[in-house]
């Protein structure tokens, strides 16, 4: 079976070098999808609707091509940690992660010309503990910005990080294992997998 050309539905860096680094060729695709977070959604499906809705945003401009649909969040004691508002806001959701275990909980969308899965992973991660300085000196790399939980563990944010359980990429942005799987089962050979 021959590869579909894939449209990742996003705009997120993190999301294309994944992609790149599996060796799965794309096109990343502006979704056109608002994504509102209602006040004590459950994590899953929030994520797996955002992950959908950014899929269906894109599919219908991409006949005969699959797209791929994303959404990350963390949750801790089942309160969603979106992106951060501000600095402050970063502030607040670093101390509550520090020195606890979280979840890393994203939704994957795959459309396909006769199909649809919507599907999620989780990771745990568990932030060693961060004294007031810890803190400040990430805030100060602005890494925080536009990321759920208000860190990035690709980068300066691995030095948060005590322990993970699971697959990293997640954490990251995508949930690979989750993906990779699906094009194995779906296009066997067709990406190099399977």
């Amino acid at each position: 079976m021959s590869a579909l050309p894939l449209l990742l539905a996003s705009t997120s860096p993190q999301r294309r070098a994944i992609l790149d680094q599996l060796g799965i060729s794309f096109e990343a695709v502006a979704p056109t999808y608002v994504e509102h977070d209602p006040p004590g959604a459950d994590p899953v499906a929030l994520v797996r609707d955002h992950a959908a809705g950014k899929a269906r945003s894109v599919a219908g401009l991409a006949e005969g091509q699959l797209v791929l649909g994303v959404d990350t969040t963390v949750v801790l004691d089942g309160r969603v940690y979106g992106k951060p508002e501000g600095r402050a806001g970063a502030a607040a959701m670093l101390g509550a992660l520090a020195g606890r275990t979280h979840e890393v909980v994203s939704g994957l969308c795959l459309i396909g010309p006769d199909f649809e899965v919507v599907t999620h992973e989780t990771t745990r991660v568990t932030f060693r503990p961060l004294s007031p300085r810890d803190v400040e000196a990430y805030l100060a790399t602005g890494e925080w910005e536009g990321r759920a939980g208000a860190y990035a563990i690709q980068g300066r944010g691995a030095a948060l990080v005590e322990w993970i359980e699971g697959d990293y990429l997640n954490v990251v942005g995508l949930p690979a294992a989750v993906l990779v799987r699906l094009l194995a089962e779906r296009f066997p050979g067709a990406y190099g997998l399977g």
